[in-house]
């Protein structure tokens, strides 16, 4: 386990981009990872035993993100106190005595207040003043938290639209229409070309703060995009391994996470 011991970031831009990477890592575990991070939470494979009463004693097992962007469940750190603030311990206890949706909305809460902790403890070991503090929240603040993507608080895309959704192809064909007469080509093309800048803006207003479901990052409109049509979330294709030409052929999109649920015991 690597819990970033050996990787210090020294400025508000590094510390951004260890907050970033550590955030990515456990929206992953929550969502697209959501099956394989529920089974490592497991409590009865969590048990070891203890060889002089022969029970089982339960471990404390903790949600890590890394810098690279994955996870890990794992054990809290043997030294006290540790290299890094620790995540919350025992999230496997309550795992089955909860629902799945909200334990899960339990862990991503847990790790947001970890996220900052990591952040500030890296500012303060390293001298950070009141502007840097200040920046380095500014900047942290700008994402939606963990709790939100998991949770599908942050807006999603009306759901008018087609659930499969390339944002820049679609008016680049409108555009072209009515374009009959050869005389007046050239002005029609440049009223055209505002049209389509006017449309950009437009749908960069309207969707500026949708959210991604797997990574939390904002809209764009240059990127190909697919709803989920049983949680009605948006995800970038490429965080689904969805291509524009696969979308095609899908009548019902499933995410990940709704692909993978099932009834628990």
């Amino acid at each position: 386990m690597d819990a970033g011991a050996q990787y210090n970031p020294r400025t508000v831009e590094e510390v951004f981009r260890d907050f970033k990477g550590r955030r990515a890592g456990m929206i992953k575990a929550l969502t697209t990872d959501v099956e394989e991070f529920y089974q490592q939470c497991d409590p009865v494979g969590a048990c070891r035993p203890n060889v002089l009463s022969m029970k089982k004693e339960k471990e404390n097992l903790c949600l890590y993100g890394y810098p690279n962007e994955t996870w890990e469940v794992n054990l809290p750190a043997e030294e006290v106190p540790p290299e890094l603030p620790e995540p919350a311990l025992g999230i496997n206890f309550a795992r089955d005595g909860m629902q799945e949706k909200d334990w899960l909305s339990l862990v991503a809460v847990h790790s947001d207040a970890w996220l900052l902790a990591v952040a500030f403890y890296f500012g303060a070991r390293f001298g950070f003043d009141k502007a840097d503090r200040k920046r380095l929240f500014s900047m942290v603040n700008d994402l939606p938290t963990i709790f939100e993507v998991v949770t599908g608080i942050a807006k999603k895309l009306p759901k008018e639209k087609s659930s499969v959704s390339n944002h820049s192809s679609s008016k680049s064909k409108s555009s072209s229409k009515g374009r009959s007469s050869e005389s007046g080509k050239d002005s029609k093309a440049m009223q055209s070309k505002e049209e389509d800048e006017g449309l950009d803006e437009e749908e960069e207003e309207e969707h500026g703060d949708t959210l991604c479901g797997a990574c939390g990052e904002n809209y764009a409109a240059d990127e190909f995009w697919i709803c989920c049509d049983i949680c009605e979330k948006w995800f970038h294709g490429k965080c689904v391994k969805i291509t524009p030409a696969r979308a095609e052929h899908i009548k019902q999109y499933k995410c990940p996470s709704c692909s993978n649920k099932r009834v628990r015991p």
